[in-house]
């Protein structure tokens, strides 16, 4: 055989031709840094497992003589050390570092990183198989993944909606589609949705200190369009204040807003977002209990001090409700105005479908908070990609929110952030966080924060919430304050959310930490908001 000017190795009389790699293989042994041992090429293509990528192939295979079952294929024998992700799938993936082959994930290095997935297929590694990586950004790919071996390889991406994805709709015949996550804490679906009507926000005749009876409280309600009235302070977490409506239980962060008349208390006075003012009186054909018309409740009777479990988002919440009460079915105002379709950012350029997990053949966990939803009345699922969200982790969480533990707007982010080499915990709660579900960073000063603990505004320092691994903190849709009183107790009970310096309750003995509490702000005495609701009723009889 004789070497021609193209580099491959010809014979003149059979035209049998090889290329210089496997016309020099057939002389060769190699050493492999993945193994201490000298390795054999196979006198023959044969069909086998591989030891590197964990799959079955055929071809020429690599063997060590010492340790026969230690075979690998040539493709993966001859694997860059080095290699840029977006070079080797068009671009699909990409990542700003090189990935190093590594030719293990130890378990003890898996736990540590807490327990990533491929960010090509999204499935799980297994310690003995090769990958490549980049520590410093917790990137991770599995070595046939890294290099779109995989067959075939559109299938990796469009099932486990991850890299880049092209757009399945057109915006011309989507003219309302809600683009999630909202900007800031002072936009949400309300006020989108309300916005939409034909009584638009801002088209109201109503100006500056008018006065406004709503079925919701007892006192004439003053309109507020320039300024807002003395002793009440525009909800601003930089400052560590609080003003939350009382219709939506959201932040109130610009006029208008309406005011009771008689406010005498900061802490707690009677507040409306303009369009919580303007809610219509009923939801018809809802999508998650189309067979009752749907009434708007601003407080539900039944219900002690106003609280109840939203039926689509499961948060408690005491503020204005729409529901059935044939079916005791009701839902928080924000969940009640939920849209058919949303795109999110994270999932780009594909129609997320509001469905019931039952209808799905999913995996059925979310995206966000890694929490099952097979329970759930409604989420929110692209059919194309088995991408799901709760719909409370599509539509609560903004894009960008603010906190006074960092003086740079904080960014939702979908993955850990590149060139984050320390490692990662929550600045609030000052507990582990794990990168792989959604949290709140600072690129500037590479700090992170849980989602659901950014919210904790007034509490941030007592350490309050950091047991929880949901997204969204459990009490955003419950505005706290008001008194409850008791008879066999002097003071009036202020309800809060417990700290661990509020010891036990009173009655069941059991901590109050993480819990909607009542406790006297004059002595130690507290007890659970269910305990309080059953001596409440007790007293009633």
């Amino acid at each position: 055989m004789q070497k021609s000017i193209s580099g491959r190795y010809d014979c003149g009389t059979c035209y049998f031709k090889m290329d210089i790699i496997c016309a020099t293989l057939l002389e060769q042994k190699i050493n492999h840094h993945s193994h201490p041992h000298q390795l054999d090429r196979m006198p023959w293509p044969i069909v086998s497992g591989c030891v590197a990528c964990g799959n079955k192939h055929e071809g020429v295979f690599f063997q060590c003589t010492t340790c026969p079952r230690f075979l690998i294929n040539l493709e993966c024998a001859l694997l860059p050390t080095k290699l840029l992700i977006q070079n080797h799938t068009d671009g699909t993936f990409t990542h700003s570092h090189p990935l190093t082959l590594a030719y293990s994930f130890p378990n003890s290095e898996y736990e540590a990183k807490y327990y990533p997935k491929c960010r090509v297929c999204g499935g799980i590694f297994y310690s003995h198989l090769w990958i490549y990586k980049c520590d410093k950004c917790l990137y991770y790919a599995h070595v046939d993944c890294a290099t779109s071996k995989r067959e075939p390889f559109m299938s990796i991406f469009q099932t486990a909606s991850l890299g880049k994805t092209y757009k399945n709709f057109k915006e011309d015949e989507h003219p309302n589609l809600l683009h999630c996550p909202f900007h800031d804490e002072g936009d949400n679906l309300l006020k989108r949705y309300m916005s939409n009507q034909h009584e638009l926000i801002g088209d109201s005749k109503q100006h500056e200190g008018e006065m406004l009876t709503h079925a919701s409280h007892q006192h004439p309600l003053v309109l507020f369009d320039k300024q807002t009235p003395a002793g009440v302070s525009l909800h601003d977490p930089m400052k560590r204040i609080q003003l939350l409506c009382d219709g939506c239980v959201k932040p109130i962060m610009t006029v208008p807003f309406y005011v009771c008349c008689q406010y005498d208390d900061e802490q707690y006075c009677f507040v409306l977002h303009e369009w919580c003012a303007k809610l219509p009186a009923e939801v018809q054909e809802y999508v998650g209990h189309p067979e009752h018309t749907l009434f708007l409740l601003p407080k539900i009777p039944s219900k002690f001090f106003g609280v109840f479990e939203c039926a689509v988002c499961e948060l408690p919440s005491n503020g204005f409700s729409y529901g059935c009460t044939i079916c005791k079915f009701y839902v928080d105002i924000n969940c009640a105005f939920i849209p058919k379709e949303i795109t999110h950012d994270a999932h780009p350029n594909h129609l997320l479908s509001i469905v019931k997990p039952s209808d799905t053949q999913s995996e059925e966990y979310c995206k966000a908070c890694g929490y099952w939803m097979h329970r759930r009345n409604l989420v929110f699922h692209c059919p194309s990609c088995n991408f799901n969200i709760h719909v409370e982790c599509a539509l609560l969480l903004p894009r960008v929110i603010k906190h006074k533990c960092d003086k740079h707007p904080l960014n939702l982010r979908y993955e850990p952030a590149e060139n984050h080499i320390s490692e990662y915990f929550c600045e609030i709660c000052e507990d582990e966080l794990i990168p792989w579900k959604w949290f709140y960073h600072c690129t500037i000063c590479a700090q992170s924060m849980h989602a659901a603990c950014v919210p904790l505004i007034l509490q941030c320092e007592q350490n309050t919430y950091a047991k929880n691994r949901k997204c969204v903190y459990k009490f955003l849709n419950v505005k706290f304050g008001g008194t409850l009183e008791i008879k066999d107790h002097s003071h009036r009970l202020a309800f809060v959310q417990g700290l661990e310096s509020d010891g036990e309750c009173i009655k069941c003995r059991d901590r109050l930490q993480y819990k909607m509490i009542f406790k006297c702000l004059e002595c130690e005495y507290a007890l659970h908001f269910k305990c309080a609701s059953r001596y409440a009723c007790d007293q009633a009889h």
